[in-house]
């Protein structure tokens, strides 16, 4: 009789242990599938049209007062800023051109807009902005 009682209690073990087992991988499984979802329905904050380059060179290329407007100096100045950075040896990052670099400093100097608002000025994320 005790060895039945034995069997009958390992047996209540086991299946036990295999619920947990079965609800833990459950667990996992939703855990991970949700995560990867998410990965995959991401959506795009910054979708403008114009890029921040894209308005660096509009700036560069537009009306001379503009530039001075939006970046307080003048098209010679910020010329003449970027070619004494490449003096001392700085140039483009990696996906940011030196020209848009120093345009987003002079911007949120002249503006003292938030790295939010630059940001999305320049079609760029915070951590980029900050850097």
């Amino acid at each position: 009789m005790d060895e039945e009682n034995y069997r009958a209690a390992r047996q209540l073990a086991m299946r036990r242990l295999r619920n947990y087992i079965c609800l833990f991988v459950a667990i996992l499984l939703t855990g991970t599938s949700s995560l990867l979802l998410s990965l995959y329905e991401r959506e795009p904050y910054h979708t403008s049209i114009l890029t921040g380059q894209g308005w660096v060179m509009e700036l560069l290329e537009g009306h001379p007062e503009r530039i001075r407007c939006e970046l307080g100096v003048r098209r010679h100045v910020f010329v003449a800023l970027i070619e004494e950075l490449q003096s001392l040896g700085y140039n483009r990052s990696k996906y940011v051109s030196l020209e848009e670099q120093l345009a987003i400093f002079l911007y949120t100097s002249v503006t003292g807009l938030t790295i939010r608002h630059v940001g999305e000025r320049f079609q760029r994320s915070n951590e980029t902005i900050s850097r």
